[in-house]
């Protein structure tokens, strides 16, 4: 990992750990709520390792907090402003690609804002989020196809698309020029099932 995304990594553990000890959970509860190992679970508290998306997104979940608030520290402002280029690289592409997510709501219904780009055969496989999840993109640069649920969809600078994200998708360039586009990502309820558990225990 480079400096950034050691220090992002750092940044999501020292999160994760937070969350995790606020609740009174040990490893081995979240893993299972996660859906993840006890290992990913110590990898990512110990900032020794990049999570890919679905794992963050699965702690989360699990957490009740969001994505948004697993990249950065608590901060209670009315407004928060990220500067181009400080956006958190959640993912890169074999090809040079890169998924930032730029901005995002806290709780209990998460909003995130994307800047993706997709070099020449890049492609990002994304397993189903949480139900009734919602994604809308639109394409700013070049051409990208987008699969959900089984079902192509071929954009071209321009186009948006809206679709849910409660089904496997993926999004991927199978041309010869660089492609870029703005995501946003609706996820309704985020924790929900994990308070009510709590409170039926």
């Amino acid at each position: 990992m480079d400096v950034k995304a050691e220090n992002l990594a750092r940044v999501i553990g020292a999160r994760v750990k937070h969350e995790r000890n606020a609740r009174g959970w040990t490893l081995d509860r979240l893993a299972e709520h996660a859906g993840v190992s006890r290992r990913m679970v110590v990898n990512v508290e110990q900032g020794s390792t990049n999570p890919s998306v679905g794992t963050l997104l699965r702690l989360s979940d699990a957490l009740g907090v969001g994505l948004p608030a697993l990249v950065e520290p608590p901060t209670p402002k009315a407004a928060k402003v990220t500067r181009a280029g400080d956006g958190a690289v959640l993912w890169t592409g074999e090809h040079g690609g890169r998924g930032v997510l730029v901005a995002g709501t806290e709780p209990p219904d998460v909003v995130e804002l994307w800047e993706w780009t997709l070099a020449p055969g890049d492609r990002h496989e994304s397993e189903a989020h949480s139900s009734g999840t919602r994604e809308l993109l639109q394409v700013l640069e070049g051409s990208v196809t987008i699969v959900a649920d089984g079902q192509a969809h071929a954009l071209d600078a321009g186009d948006a698309l809206t679709f849910f994200g409660d089904v496997d998708h993926s999004y991927s360039n199978p041309n010869d020029a660089p492609a870029r586009f703005t995501l946003c990502v609706y996820e309704p309820g985020v924790g929900h099932a994990h308070r009510s558990e709590a409170g039926d225990a």
